[in-house]
């Protein structure tokens, strides 16, 4: 199983940017998760398409589970 923590922010024009970290510490706290972002705010570290992230506007971890089939 793999683990991706998924960084969700407001965009201009009602989009959004999602950054993607594989492998987060496993025991990441919303507070940690919530700073992190407004960093990424504040400090306007990321841009898409030329336009600045507006806000925070959601965070998760997604589990992914992969089997592998022998077909040869």
């Amino acid at each position: 199983m793999s683990q991706t923590l998924q960084l969700v922010f407001e965009m201009p024009e009602n989009k959004t940017m999602t950054l993607s970290v594989a492998s987060p510490k496993l025991d990441l706290t919303a507070g940690q998760v919530s700073a992190a972002m407004q960093t990424i705010v504040d400090q306007n570290i990321f841009m898409k398409d030329g336009l600045s992230i507006l806000a925070k506007k959601s965070a998760r971890i997604v589990d992914r589970v992969v089997t592998d089939f022998d077909v040869v």
